[in-house]
């Protein structure tokens, strides 16, 4: 393939092969060739100009690859894709903007080169529609802006004003395109949400062994293993094992159903505990989770929340718009002040300027790296008064670090301490377990399979048999009130100093506790001034919840700033916390990333996932961080409640301006024309000042400038 460099920002790289180099489909084949490479993040490709626009980690060799992998492709070499959700949504995007190039083109055309009868007779014919969807109203008794939209260019044409006619119809064609980008736009993100991006599976064979195989290839009948974490692929029947599933994607019920041998899986719930063997029953687009998606991809009802409160507000000014008219006309007895009058349409400022904020509002959140599934979301981030975080992944690095590992009696050393609680760890990805697992290493303490077949309990621990013997590990309140581990006043004692100054993980052999191991999970060093910012952003209460001692999480609590905080809680207190402070009247965000944090995740207002949350937090989350800087919840804080002052300012700035349009229009001082005129304008100022970044302290101008050539592109 021959390119050209068209921009390089060092992360951000467009080339362009020509026009005939690709189709539309072979692009999406190029875009998934590149994306198979772990430095590139995202790809577009446009087939109009042969246009590729490829996100990557910004270093010298990393282009030289991307230059060498396209080089190297020939026409045998292009092969046909599907898009992935992230290039459906930048087309809608496009497309959106290519189809308001072409209405403005036409218009300023039609102005400039069009003779006056045949611009008339054009304003009849598109007003045809105007008149019929009013009268439509009117037949079913409804009093909304489509009957004043009717009534207006009606109004206008009867007193031979084409120009104001034909302005307000070009405006509320603006508007309607607006809504249906922005529906699309929604849908798009929702679907985003629930697809599932799995590429291979286990297959259990006749032998029960396990095989990896890509997911396009499994078929009905055959019976895969699921994993503790994994996304369910697959509808279909337990055949063996048992676990907890999340089906919160499914039925919006937060807490896990537990799943044995016969029950009924679906596609896109999550296994919070245990392993499963499923017989498949439907895969791929059969799958309920993508008949669920299939329906919302067909719906018509689907808004955001924002718009349809504006577009509410909009019917609730229409009858008063009419009544204003009607005493225009019965005081004056003037046609032409009530038409001044009926000119001015609030309604079209308003469903005009309201979907521009918030798709202004989430492109900005886009830009820095944040994906928020609907325009509700923020504005219920903007509004919320307090925020729950989880304590490990979050407020922390997620990387612990072991800092003493204590024998508590003479039966094991310290390193044999260690190296058993490493043997046990191992089989589990939780950061606790890998800290104690690399220390292990580091000391150069190997292992061999000691121990049975072990069992994991969530925010408890683990159990297993180690040498023969019962062997559990975990915290403080698994062991000593679950387990009925026995402890010696000299080890509460030892005991009591280790857990004020670490996290504690307690290691029993036969009933007997034989060691501890501490250790420390450094703060982020942003976390404190985040949250020094969100309480001067207006979020008066910041709550912790951590699964540590009541010492840890106070001395954790203390490094932060933050004065509430709750130790020792378990998953199912997270959302039960979550739910109290809801039923005080809080509007709360929740700030998570495990398989546990989904329940707390579920029932918050507003729910936000870090850069590695775990996929059930992603899916369950109303807000995914896709970088991994926690300054993002202040970012997305201003940037929220800058786009509801942006939209209620709109109300305002429309009210004022519309307002006096109708006094002087009711004067006599201006006619129609005028007022219709000075109304389009204005309407389009808002519609312009709607888009305008909220974030002050970042220069877009770089970012505007390469969106401007991508627009130019997909023209």
């Amino acid at each position: 393939m021959k390119f050209q460099v068209m921009h390089d920002s060092g992360v951000r790289l467009r080339i362009r092969a020509g026009q005939w180099a690709f189709t539309k489909e072979e692009g999406y084949g190029i875009a998934s060739l590149l994306l198979e490479q772990d430095f590139i993040h995202e790809v577009f490709t446009s087939h109009r100009n042969g246009s590729i626009l490829i996100y990557y980690d910004g270093e010298v060799e990393n282009k030289h690859k991307i230059f060498d992998i396209l080089s190297a492709i020939t026409i045998d070499d292009l092969f046909e894709a599907e898009p992935t959700q992230t290039q459906v949504s930048k087309e809608i995007t496009d497309d959106f903007y290519l189809k308001l190039s072409k209405m403005i083109g036409r218009r300023l055309l039609g102005r400039w080169f069009l003779p006056l009868p045949i611009k008339n007779a054009l304003t009849i014919y598109r007003a045809i529609r105007y008149v019929w969807e009013g009268f439509d109203s009117l037949t079913d008794f409804r009093i909304d802006v489509a009957l004043l939209d009717g009534a207006a260019v009606a109004g206008a044409l009867l007193q031979r004003q084409y120009q104001p006619a034909s302005s307000m119809m070009f405006l509320l064609s603006i508007s309607d395109a607006l809504e249906d980008y922005t529906v699309q736009k929604a849908k798009s993100t929702l679907k985003d949400s629930l697809a599932l991006n799995i590429d291979t599976v286990w297959v259990v064979g006749e032998d029960g062994e396990e095989k990896q195989v890509s997911a396009m290839d499994i078929n009905k009948g055959d019976k895969i293993k699921i994993h503790m974490g994994d996304v369910i692929p697959v509808d279909g029947k337990v055949v063996d094992g048992e676990a907890m599933v999340n089906e919160a994607s499914m039925t919006g019920e937060p807490l896990a159903v537990h799943k044995s041998l016969g029950k009924t899986v679906h596609a896109g719930t999550v296994i919070e505990e245990g392993n499963i063997v499923v017989e498949v029953y439907s895969m791929n687009k059969e799958t309920r989770l993508n008949k669920i998606i299939d329906l919302i991809e067909n719906s018509e009802e689907l808004k955001a929340e924002t718009q349809s409160k504006a577009e509410k507000l909009a019917d609730s000014i229409v009858p008063y718009s009419f009544l204003a008219t009607a005493l225009t006309y019965l005081l004056t007895r003037n046609a032409s002040k009530a038409l001044s009058v009926l000119m001015v349409d609030f309604s079209c400022a308003i469903k005009l300027t309201t979907p521009l904020s918030i798709i202004s509002a989430m492109r900005e959140a886009s830009d820095n790296r944040m994906m928020v599934k609907g325009g509700k979301f923020l504005e219920a981030y903007a509004n919320a008064d307090t925020i729950v975080f989880d304590k490990t992944g979050t407020l922390t690095n997620a990387t612990p670090k072991v800092v003493e590992v204590i024998p508590m009696s003479k039966r094991y050393q310290r390193d044999e301490i260690l190296r058993m609680a490493a043997c046990i760890e191992e089989h589990f990805a939780h950061s606790i377990a890998t800290a104690i697992v690399n220390q292990a290493e580091e000391e150069g303490l190997k292992h061999e399979e000691d121990h049975s077949e072990v069992e994991y309990i969530v925010a408890h621990g683990i159990v297993t048999e180690y040498d023969g013997k019962r062997a559990v590990i975990g915290s403080k309140h698994f062991l000593f009130d679950d387990e009925k581990v026995k402890v010696t006043k000299t080890q509460e004692k030892k005991i009591a100093k280790k857990a004020a100054e670490h996290s504690v993980v307690y290691l029993a052999i036969d009933g007997k506790l034989e060691g501890l191991i501490c250790i420390d999970d450094p703060v982020r060093e942003e976390a404190k001034y985040v949250i020094e910012e969100l309480k001067a952003l207006g979020i008066e209460n910041i709550i912790m919840l951590t699964g540590d001692s009541e010492s840890g999480a106070k001395a954790g609590a203390k490094a932060l700033g933050i004065t509430q905080y709750r130790s020792q809680v378990l998953p199912e207190d997270k959302s039960r916390i979550v739910e109290e402070l809801k039923e005080e009247g809080k509007t709360v965000i929740m700030v998570g990333d495990g398989i546990n944090d989904s329940p707390a995740l579920a029932a918050a207002d507003v729910s936000v996932s870090m850069k590695h949350s775990s996929d059930i937090a992603r899916e369950v989350a109303d807000i995914s961080l896709l970088s991994d800087d926690l300054y993002d919840l202040v970012t997305l804080r201003k940037l929220s409640t800058g786009m509801l002052d942006k939209i209620n300012s709109n109300y305002r700035n429309i009210v004022a301006v519309n307002g006096s349009l109708l006094v002087l229009g009711v004067m006599g001082v201006i006619p129609p024309s005028t007022s219709s005129m000075i109304h389009n304008l204005s309407t389009m100022m808002f519609g312009a000042m709607s888009t305008k970044s909220v974030l002050k302290d970042r220069d877009f101008t770089n970012d505007i400038e390469v969106e401007a050539v991508e627009v130019a592109d997909a023209s």
